[in-house]
């Protein structure tokens, strides 16, 4: 997605119907981030199209940390990305 206001809200629903998938990342905290509102948008719109629970991949619900190092391990990562849809293509 190019934009989230104003969010093109069929070609998301358009993705999630040819899917039948969906994998959310940003790099907010899960409570509160935009993921959340883009899931329930599409829950309350398309729930029949989804073959599995929609996955998001965010840093966790906790104070970012100052250090880089604690940073790098707090933010999403490939690790965590492949992880994740690894999953949800095998549900």
């Amino acid at each position: 997605m190019r934009t989230l206001l104003p969010l093109d809200r069929e070609t998301v629903l358009a993705s999630v119907k040819k899917t039948s998938k969906v994998l959310l990342l940003h790099e907010d905290t899960r409570t509160g981030g935009i993921a959340g509102e883009l899931a329930v948008g599409i829950t309350e719109s398309i729930f029949e199209y989804l073959d599995a629970p929609i996955v998001r991949v965010t840093a966790p619900g906790t104070p970012v940390p100052f250090s880089p190092t604690l940073e790098e391990a707090f933010l999403p990562n490939t690790a965590k990305v492949v992880e994740k849809a690894r999953w949800l293509w095998r549900y």
